[in-house]
């Protein structure tokens, strides 16, 4: 024999470079408490189906708990054979529990074992997602809140277009943010599936109560056909979606922070607790949280691309390439940790600069609209308002001014409706105060919304 579990039929040793390819307890590992949770409920589903006793029970859950201590603790000893740890954990209750560890396995394949851990892993894994990004949302509260009343451009197609306030285009992200939750909420509903129970392809020999084994363990449901729950990895996969997703949010709220809080833009200073100097350039002030949640997302990507590639063709039930579903999930989990805890981070150091913002508010016809809105209380349609408007922006630009600033002469010779009340709706005040509808950035409706947002991440603690 080998010495390994599946060593039987085998004689002499595997080669090495085999073992290496083979081998996944380097990051695998990471499994040992829900491996070990899986297996005491195992343990007790075998109990319960008349095929271990009272006193081989207790040995067996003794022993997986110690082997959980010496996990924890760091006092595990690995040896040469272990080589997941799914093996790892059923070598030390042996030597710990005697003969008892032995009938562990009965019924059990890894192949429902590891689809058992990794579904645990994943409930978890998308709560923690859930989490972080609250977390980043709770920042960007913050902020809003610190905004105040300040105001900025609104961009289309890169191109000032009219005011916002600051406030209304960070809650913007909050939403962003709030569609991810969901989408994880999701992912977490179809990882919540026992797959325990399934056996190496076509179910378990063993007439263990699945149902039973579910609700211990905490599942929703049981898997309705083996093959299924053994050879997919969707749930894996679409955790990855989105974490994705959840990463490019986070991308885009870190390009706009580098860019808020540049010179070009200077809306935002940088606190020192989440900046990054040059080794070069004394003067600089780096925002490199901001940066690398750009940078990540591309990786939160990739590992979703490479499973998805890894799946794709794949006969059923399992093949070893379904190993390959851990270090991704492993990887994207810890990306969206670090990422959110960067991004949080730079949140809270940042401070809103009013007169920057001020300052970017100034000339580029941004209240060109409000003079098309007008026409249309008047009475004018749309179309006709717009191209009026049009007009003398192209004048105003002729001139070198703002279209606010043509004379009211020049505003009733384009059109007779512009009275001497029209200079009332061309300010910062009257703009940002037209937009009443829901939604829009009226300061009364941003402060509902801010309103709304603590309470809603406040009951999330």
């Amino acid at each position: 024999m080998s010495g390994r579990m599946w060593g039987g039929r085998f004689e002499g040793k595997l080669d090495p470079r085999v073992d290496r390819l083979n081998r996944s307890f380097a990051f695998d590992r990471r499994l040992f408490g829900e491996d070990i949770d899986g297996s005491v409920a195992w343990a007790r589903a075998l109990r319960r189906a008349g095929l271990l006793t009272t006193s081989e029970l207790t040995r067996i859950t003794a022993g997986l708990e110690r082997v959980r201590r010496e996990f924890a603790q760091g006092r595990f000893s690995v040896e040469a054979t272990d080589e997941d740890i799914h093996t790892a954990v059923e070598r030390r209750l042996s030597e710990l529990a005697g003969a008892a560890g032995g009938k562990l396995h009965t019924g059990r394949s890894r192949n429902d074992q590891v689809a058992c851990d990794l579904h645990l892993w994943l409930k978890k894994a998308c709560d923690a997602a859930c989490a972080a990004a609250a977390g980043v949302a709770r920042a960007i509260v913050g902020l809003a809140e610190r905004a105040g009343a300040a105001a900025v451009p609104a961009y289309t197609h890169g191109q000032r277009a009219q005011p916002v306030l600051f406030a209304h285009h960070l809650l913007a992200y909050a939403e962003m943010l709030e569609r991810d939750r969901a989408r994880l909420l999701g992912a977490r509903t179809r990882a919540d599936v026992l797959p325990l129970g399934s056996g190496a392809a076509v179910g378990s020999g063993v007439a263990v109560d699945r149902r039973a084994l579910a609700k211990s363990l905490g599942f929703a449901r049981i898997s309705s056909n083996s093959l299924d729950a053994v050879g997919s990895r969707d749930a894996a996969l679409e955790y990855l979606a989105a974490a994705s997703l959840l990463g490019l949010t986070f991308s885009r709220l870190g390009a706009e922070l580098v860019a808020w809080t540049s010179s070009e833009f200077g809306f935002l200073k940088l606190g020192d607790r989440a900046s990054t100097g040059s080794s070069l350039l004394p003067q600089k002030r780096n925002p490199d949280a901001a940066e690398l949640a750009r940078g990540k997302a591309g990786l939160l990507l990739g590992r979703f691309v490479a499973l998805a590639t890894a799946l794709k063709g794949l006969p059923l039930a399992y093949n070893k390439d379904l190993q390959e579903d851990k270090e991704a999930c492993f990887d994207a989990a810890d990306t969206i940790d670090a990422v959110a805890g960067g991004l949080a981070a730079t949140l809270g150091a940042c401070r809103v600069v009013p007169e920057a913002c001020a300052r970017a508010l100034q000339g580029g016809h941004m209240l060109a609209v409000e003079l098309a809105d007008y026409l249309v209380r008047k009475g004018l349609p749309f179309r006709r308002a717009h191209a009026t408007v049009g007009g003398l922006v192209r004048e105003a630009e002729k001139a070198g001014v703002d279209v606010t600033a043509l004379p009211l002469a020049r505003l009733r010779a384009a059109a007779r409706e512009f009275g001497p009340d029209v200079a009332r709706h061309l300010t910062l005040a009257a703009a940002l105060g037209s937009k009443r509808a829901r939604g829009g950035t009226s300061p009364a409706q941003v402060r509902r919304e801010l309103a709304a947002w603590k309470r809603r991440l406040a009951s999330r603690k």
